[in-house]
């Protein structure tokens, strides 16, 4: 950890900021990355021809979240290693906050395709097409195995960072939905229905959103500087105003820098605050270790003065 400390002229003013602990999305997932677009751009392939031999809406629609998939993998593989560029006069943080752009444009992108999916679906219901269902099951078992082995590349890191999770995400749902789809072909094979296609394709759409709606509206939010979802802002502040020497807290803010990374700023007032270097660094481990926090700037007001400056209204 490095900690960089300036004292201000003025007595009542400290400021710290700390650096510690940041996470950038792990390099080993390069492999990952490259491996499931590899994968998933065959299949891709595989699927849209034989659902245009096939005549089968299902097949496209897989094929086109397919797609949508591969483009998602490439704007997150290509987010992470943005993210690890150094920060510059312009860009003080470098571009970490890419992942969350990555994660917000797969989002909206996989959303518009559900809707031109079901599009499509409910305009199919009204003239059924009829479909090889022997091809329709050959093709989606196929990607039951694809999708599933790209699931498993990205397990491990699902929890730590939104991209990865959305890459997992979109997997282990495209294999159930490939599961799916085997299941709507032996039906049509057995029964001739063949408005279960454009049904099958709704249900595609359904799990498209399902899956992606947690996503996108993380990825907004995180846009918009929020606390990333699962922090309680109310416990982080009771926690420094629990703190020996603290008096009181105000203008606190937390928000996430990058998808995995997540900064604070706030201001403690601290008559008698002793050997700050020694608890600015106590701190930033602390709120580390208890939060996640690995980016924190600290100031430290220890006169009669408050510079709460965000509660004035300039009109």
């Amino acid at each position: 950890m490095r900690e960089q400390a300036s004292h201000e002229k003025h007595d009542h003013n400290d400021h710290s900021h700390s650096h510690a602990g940041h996470v950038h999305a792990p390099a080993s997932f390069g492999r990952a990355f490259a491996i499931g677009i590899g994968l998933n751009v065959s299949f891709v392939v595989i699927e849209a021809i034989y659902g245009v031999l096939s005549n089968s809406l299902a097949l496209l629609a897989d094929a086109g979240h397919n797609l949508g998939d591969v483009i998602g993998l490439v704007i997150a593989w290509g987010a992470a290693e943005l993210g690890k560029k150094p920060p510059s006069a312009r860009f003080t943080y470098g571009l970490r906050g890419s992942s969350i752009l990555a994660a917000m444009f797969n989002g909206i992108f996989l959303m518009l395709a559900a809707g031109a999916i079901g599009w499509e679906a409910l305009v199919r219901f009204g003239d059924p097409q009829p479909v090889v269902g022997n091809t329709v099951m050959l093709v989606a078992g196929i990607g039951i195995v694809i999708n599933t082995a790209t699931a498993l590349l990205f397990m491990r890191g699902r929890k730590g960072d939104i991209n990865i999770g959305g890459a997992f995400l979109h997997m282990a749902a495209d294999a159930a939905v490939s599961a799916g789809v085997v299941v709507a072909g032996l039906a049509i094979r057995l029964t001739s229905l063949e408005w279960l296609d454009p049904a099958v394709s709704l249900v595609i759409v359904a799990v498209i959103v399902w899956s992606t709606w947690g996503l996108l509206r993380e990825a907004f939010a995180l846009s918009l500087n929020a606390a990333p979802a699962g922090m309680d802002t109310d416990a982080v502040a009771e926690h420094l105003t629990s703190l020996e020497g603290v008096d009181t807290v105000h203008d606190l803010h937390i928000w996430s820098m990058s998808t995995t990374e997540i900064a604070l700023t706030a201001h403690l007032q601290m008559p008698n605050p002793g050997d700050l270097d020694r608890f600015h660094c106590d701190l930033a481990e602390d709120l580390k270790r208890r939060f996640g926090i690995g980016h924190t700037t600290i100031q430290v007001e220890h006169g009669a003065i408050s510079c709460a400056l965000e509660s004035a209204q300039v009109v």
